[in-house]
C-alpha cells in the first residue's frame, strides 16, 4: 500500500516546531551575550532548582533513538525491553548516592577535573580523549536516526537531511548560549510525550481498544518478559537487561560530563539528588510509552509486517511508517511526530557539539597555549564547533552501516562508557588505587570492550541467540507481485574464527560490564604491583567510604578498609587537606586556585557550611 507523503499542513507544523526550538536558542544567545566568563556561566549561579534540571536530563537522554528505536525493538523482539525500568532505578540510586556526592562536594566543573585531583594530569587527558571519541560516535548515530525516518516518511532526501541537521546544529552552537537552553529541553520533552500519546490513543482506537491490543500481543508471544536464561549470549534476558543495562546506563549517567554538569548546577546537594529521582519518573514514563507503542504497532501489523514485505528498508522506519499509516486522514499530525523525533536530535547534537568544543578547548588547547588572547580563544572555540559539526555529520554516514539504532548507540556507550565507569569507580571506591593503575586499567578496559564490540560488528551473533519473534506477511497486498515473499537461497556461511560463537556473540549490553570490570581489576592489580597509594595523601572528600554500612559494628575494621584515608577527622581537616595534597601533585597554581575557592566559599552570602549548600 502506498503510504501518504507529507502534505502542506505537516510541513507547517514541522516548521513551526523547528522555529520555536531555534528561537528559544537564539533568544538565549542574545540574552546571555553580556554574561560573564564561561566558568561563571557554567556553575557560577549554582541557583538551579530540581524541576527544570530533571526535565532537561530526561529529554536529552531520550533522543530520537528512543522515539524510533524502542518501539521497533519491542515490535520485533517482544516487550522484555520494559525490564529497563529496573536498571534505570538502579542507575539513578547509584548515581545519586555514590557518584554525585563526591562530585558535588569536591567543587569541580568538569568530571575530568576529579581525575586530576585524585590521580594526575595524564589520567585526565586520557579520559578526555575517550570522551571525545565516544561523543563523536554517538552523535553520528543521533543525526542519522531521524534523517532515516524523515526519508522514509516524507520522501525527504536522506543525505540532504543529514547534512541539514549537521549545518543547523553547528550554526546553533556557534551562536553559543546553548547551555541556557534547559527550557528547550523541557519544551521538547512535552512535545515528545504529546507525540507518543497521540500515536497511542489513535493506535489503540483503530485496533479495537486496549484489551484487544493486549490479546494480540499475548498471542504473538510479545509478552514473554521474564526470561531467566543465564546464557550471556542471549540478546535480552532478565540478567542481560538488569545487569548489563545497569552498567551501560551508569556509564552514561553516573560519570558522564553532561549529566554531572547539570546536577552540579543545582543549588544544593539535596536538589541535585531530587532532580535525579524526578528524572527517574520521566525515564519510566517515556519507556512505558515507547514499549506500548511497540505493542500497538504489533497489533496493527500482526498479519502484514511492512519490514519483511519490503515496504520499508530498515526496522527503525517502522514507527514513522506506522504514524503515516494511521494518521493518513489527519494532516498535520505526522508533522508533529517527525518534529518530535527531530527536536530531540537537535538538542542532543547541539549540546554534544558544544560539550566537545568546551572540553577540547579547556583540556587540550588551554593546556598547550596558556596565554591566548580573548579574541583568539573565541575564534578557536568557534572553529572547534565547526570542526566537530563536520566530524559528527560524517560519522552519520558510518552509522548507516551499523544496523539497529538502539543497539548501535548502546554498544558505543558500552564500549567507551564502561572503562570510564571503571576508572571513576577505582578513584571513588578504592583508596589504594594509584595513577599507574588508573592508566593501565583504562587501557585494559578499553581494549577488552572494543575487542568484544568490534568482533560482534564483524561477526554478528548466530541468529539462534537473537531471533526476532514471528512476523507474518499473509494479508499483504504486495506492490511488486509475490516476489517479496520468496527469500533468497541461504549463502554459504563465511569462515568464522574460534571466538565468533562465544566471545563475539555476547549480548551487546554486556560490553559496558566487561569494560568496567576489566578496568577495575587491572587497575587494582597494577596498583598493588607498583605500590598502592598512601591513604593519608588523599583528601577524604574524594573517596566515598562504601564499606561503612557493611561493617558498622567495628571501628577498627572500618579504618582498615579505608586504607588510611582520614575519614573520621571530619570536614575541618578537609579544608586544610585538599590544597596540601594538590600542592604535592601539581605544583603551585592549583593550590592557589583552591585556597581562593575555599575563601570564596566562606564569604559567599548565604553559604551554609553545616549543610554544604547555599540558602536563598
Amino acid at each position: 500500500p502506498e503510504v501518504k507523503k507529507f502534505v502542506a499542513w505537516d510541513y507547517v507544523v514541522f516548521a513551526a516546531l523547528f522555529l520555536v526550538c531555534a528561537s528559544i536558542g537564539v533568544f538565549f544567545a542574545v540574552k546571555e551575550r553580556k554574561k560573564k566568563t564561561s566558568k561563571e556561566f557554567l556553575v557560577g549561579g549554582k541557583q538551579m532548582t530540581c524541576g527544570p534540571i530533571a526535565f532537561s536530563l530526561t529529554s536529552s537522554f531520550m533522543s530520537a533513538v528512543t522515539v524510533l528505536g524502542t518501539p521497533s525493538e519491542v515490535y520485533r523482539y517482544g516487550a522484555s525491553f520494559v525490564l529497563f525500568f529496573l536498571s534505570y532505578a538502579l542507575v539513578i540510586i547509584f548515581t545519586a548516592e555514590l557518584f554525585l556526592p563526591v562530585f558535588y562536594r569536591s567543587g569541580i566543573t568538569s568530571t575530568y577535573e576529579y581525575l586530576e585531583l585524585r590521580f594526575n594530569k595524564i589520567v585526565r587527558l586520557a579520559a578526555t580523549l575517550i570522551y571525545i571519541l565516544q561523543t563523536i560516535l554517538y552523535t553520528g548515530i543521533v543525526v542519522y536516526a531521524p534523517s532515516l525516518a524523515l526519508n522514509q516518511v516524507t520522501g525527504f532526501d536522506l543525505w540532504g537531511s543529514v547534512v541539514a541537521t549537521g549545518i543547523v546544529c553547528t550554526f546553533y552552537c556557534t551562536l553559543g548560549g546553548l547551555k541556557a537552553v534547559v527550557w528547550t529541553d523541557a519544551f521538547q520533552m512535552i512535545v515528545m510525550v504529546a507525540g507518543f500519546m497521540t500515536v497511542l490513543i489513535r493506535g489503540t482506537t483503530l485496533n479495537g481498544g486496549l484489551t484487544k491490543v493486549w490479546e494480540d500481543a499475548y498471542e504473538g508471544s510479545r509478552l514473554n518478559i521474564f526470561d531467566f536464561d543465564v546464557d550471556p549470549l542471549r540478546r535480552h534476558t532478565v540478567w542481560t537487561i538488569v545487569i548489563g543495562g545497569t552498567f551501560t546506563w551508569l556509564g552514561l549517567y553516573g560519570v558522564n560530563q553532561s549529566t554531572i554538569q547539570r546536577c552540579i548546577s543545582c543549588k544544593s546537594e539535596k536538589h541535585a539528588k531530587l532532580a535525579l529521582y524526578l528524572n527517574l519518573l520521566g525515564l519510566w514514563t517515556v519507556l512505558v510509552c515507547a514499549v506500548f507503542c511497540g505493542l500497538v504497532m504489533y497489533s496493527h501489523y500482526k498479519s502484514c509486517d511492512p519490514w519483511t514485505a519490503d515496504f520499508i528498508s530498515a526496522p527503525d522506519q517502522l514507527m514513522p511508517y506506522f504514524v503515516m499509516d494511521i494518521f493518513s486522514s489527519m494532516p498535520g499530525v505526522p508533522g508533529l511526530f517527525v518534529a518530535c523525533a527531530f527536536s530531540g536530535t537537535l538538542s542532543t547534537v547541539a549540546a554534544s557539539i558544544n560539550a566537545l568544543a568546551t572540553v577540547t578547548f579547556e583540556d587540550l588547547v588551554k593546556k598547550g597555549f596558556p596565554n591566548l588572547s580573548d579574541k583568539m580563544s573565541t575564534w578557536i572555540s568557534k572553529g572547534l564547533c565547526i570542526l566537530y559539526g563536520t566530524l559528527c555529520t560524517s560519522m552519520a554516514a558510518a552509522a548507516s552501516l551499523l544496523g539497529g539504532v538502539v543497539q548501535a548507540s548502546l554498544s558505543i556507550h558500552g564500549m567507551c562508557g564502561g572503562p570510564m565507569l571503571g576508572l571513576f569507580t577505582l578513584g571513588i571506591v578504592f583508596p589504594c588505587a594509584n595513577w599507574k593503575g588508573a592508566i593501565g586499567g583504562l587501557l585494559a578496559g578499553i581494549t577488552l570492550a572494543f575487542w568484544a564490540g568490534t568482533g560482534s560488528f564483524i561477526y554478528p551473533a548466530p541468529p539462534t541467540k537473537s531471533i526476532p519473534l514471528q512476523l507474518s506477511t499473509l494479508n499483504c497486498t504486495l506492490t511488486n507481485s509475490t516476489e517479496a515473499l520468496t527469500t533468497a537461497a541461504p549463502t554459504a556461511a563465511p569462515d568464522r574464527p574460534l571466538l565468533a560463537d562465544t566471545w563475539y556473540s555476547l549480548s551487546y549490553l554486556y560490553f559496558s560490564a566487561i569494560g568496567c570490570l576489566g578496568c577495575a581489576l587491572a587497575g587494582l592489580l597494577i596498583s598493588f604491583i607498583t605500590g598502592p597509594s598512601k591513604g593519608e595523601d588523599i583528601p577524604p572528600v574524594l573517596i566515598k567510604p562504601v564499606c561503612n554500612p557493611f561493617c558498622f559494628w567495628s571501628r577498627r575494621l572500618r579504618a582498615l578498609l579505608w586504607c588510611g584515608v582520614p575519614h573520621d577527622s571530619g570536614e575541618v581537616d578537609f579544608e586544610k587537606n585538599l590544597p596540601k595534597v594538590i600542592a604535592n601533585k601539581t605544583g603551585k597554581d592549583d593550590t592557589f586556585k583552591n585556597s581562593i575557592n575555599k575563601e570564596n566559599k566562606r564569604q559567599f552570602p548565604g553559604y551554609n557550611p553545616e549543610e554544604n549548600s547555599y540558602t536563598n
